[in-house]
């Protein structure tokens, strides 16, 4: 191997933004160098130990039937999602490796100057110089400081957890976010005996009340325990298992545990780079420091994905390839400003999404509002969710009263995170909710929904 390359962009990570960037650049002839740590990492966070093996083993929970022994269904589940994984990763490597004028380089990156990083492969140390590099490096788990956390023989990180084929039978989730509620469905159903604590005083906070109340009692009837407004004050090891300890109202309660999974987040990774020989920024939180178009403090660093500090979807690193690709051969005018209405989705089952202002923010505003909703059960024009025995759930929009401009929805329903996209198109295009009430949709499909439920006013002010 070359122990010098030079290249016309040099990707630092293999995550979405740098993969589609580098990918674009060397299908148009320019010398590409992409440098990824970890062979177990092509392609990112999302194919090989987020999105898609998280969601594939939600498929699998659900499939399991109640005679079907839980540690042989998940160990065959586990073998059958990481098959797919690795499936991803040779292609995402192959895609890009293939490439005439695109090299991947496995191997940990650290700048030694603005241009160049010294990259440490098995086969050598390669030196590295780009005229435009990305840093695309992604965020890691949390692990709140909590006395004994860190030492604890049960201590998992999310990674750990769905690579491996033992299937905890007490599973203890510290946090109730997105990722938190995630995998205590997916593990209850597998057949692990679930506890969430989480610190807030309910669930799902930046949802309205008759949202979190509907998505938390669904979860309960799983049989989840949810503890909230507690304070995890240790975790120290037992005879087998863990006790975490935990503080609620002033008293002192345990938990014990065979697995610990702190849910509480994921910060940027940009600890190993060296970003001060690169001359490159970060915020106060970590994160690489960025302007509307993602450049650095280095006009000719850009910055994509988590690594970024802002929103940590897949998706959104998606549309930070489009905003840079726009900078190095478009007419450089997109930017972050252009985002309007991004949804989410939390994959509990059924799935909550959600896009745009909840009804307290609508009103906090200053908007005369208009609130549209039913129950998933009572929704006639919606067969499917009775075709499929998914029923439970229910849908709200909020609607200005005065334009009736879509302001926002919450979709707790089974095809929530397809369905959610449809509302989201229509808020970025100004359509009405009258609109999307009287369009004409397939039969039998969830989408059919909007023809009810946005003609079911709850209340208008």
């Amino acid at each position: 191997m070359n122990d010098t390359m030079n290249a016309d962009l040099l990707v630092i990570g293999f995550g979405k933004g740098g993969k589609v960037t580098a990918g674009a650049m060397g299908r148009r002839g320019k010398r590409v160098v992409l440098v990824e740590q970890s062979a177990h990492m092509y392609g990112g966070t999302c194919p090989n130990v987020g999105c898609v093996p998280t969601k594939a083993l939600v498929h699998h929970s659900r499939k399991r039937r109640p005679e079907d022994p839980a540690q042989a269904w998940y160990k065959q589940s586990v073998d059958k999602v990481q098959a797919v994984t690795a499936l991803f990763r040779a292609g995402n490597y192959d895609g890009l490796n293939g490439m005439e004028t695109v090299t991947v380089l496995t191997g940990k990156a650290v700048f030694t100057d603005p241009h160049t990083v010294r990259v440490d492969t098995a086969d050598g140390t390669v030196t590295v110089t780009g005229e435009t590099v990305l840093i695309n490096t992604g965020s890691e788990p949390i692990i709140p400081d909590i006395p004994g956390l860190r030492i604890s023989k049960h201590l998992v990180t999310s990674t750990q957890l769905i690579e491996s084929t033992d299937l905890p039978r007490r599973l203890t989730i510290i946090g109730g976010g997105y990722l938190g509620i995630e995998f205590a469905s997916i593990y209850q159903q597998f057949g692990s005996q679930v506890t969430v604590l989480e610190a807030f005083p309910k669930l799902f906070p930046r949802e309205d009340d008759d949202i979190a109340e509907a998505a938390t009692t669904i979860l309960i009837d799983e049989g989840i325990s949810i503890v909230t407004g507690v304070t995890v004050k240790e975790v120290r090891d037992g005879d087998g298992e863990a006790i975490v300890v935990y503080e609620q109202d002033g008293r002192e309660h345990t938990v014990a545990a065979h697995a610990v999974l702190p849910a509480t987040g994921r910060a940027p990774a940009t600890g190993s780079l060296n970003l001060e020989a690169a001359g490159v920024r970060t915020t106060s939180r970590g994160a690489v420091e960025v302007d509307e178009y993602l450049r650095t403090s280095q006009p000719h660093i850009f910055a994509l994905g988590d690594v970024n500090g802002g929103p940590q979807f897949t998706y959104i690193s998606l549309d930070d390839s489009r905003i840079v690709l726009d900078q190095l051969v478009g007419e450089g005018r997109r930017s972050t400003a252009d985002r309007v209405a991004i949804p989410y989705t939390v994959f509990m089952t059924p799935p909550l999404a959600g896009v745009g202002l909840t009804e307290k923010q609508a009103r906090a505003a200053g908007h005369r509002v208009r609130i549209a909703g039913q129950p998933v059960a009572e929704i006639l024009a919606m067969p499917r969710a009775y075709a499929v025995e998914e029923t439970r759930g229910v849908m709200k929009f909020v609607i200005d009263a005065d334009t009736d401009e879509i302001l926002g929805a919450a979709l707790l329903s089974v095809d929530a995170q397809e369905l959610i996209n449809t509302v989201a198109l229509a808020m970025r295009h100004g359509i009405k909710s009258a609109e999307l009430r009287d369009a004409v949709y397939q039969h039998p499909t969830s989408t059919e929904a909007f023809n009810d439920v946005l003609a079911t006013i709850v209340r208008e002010d």
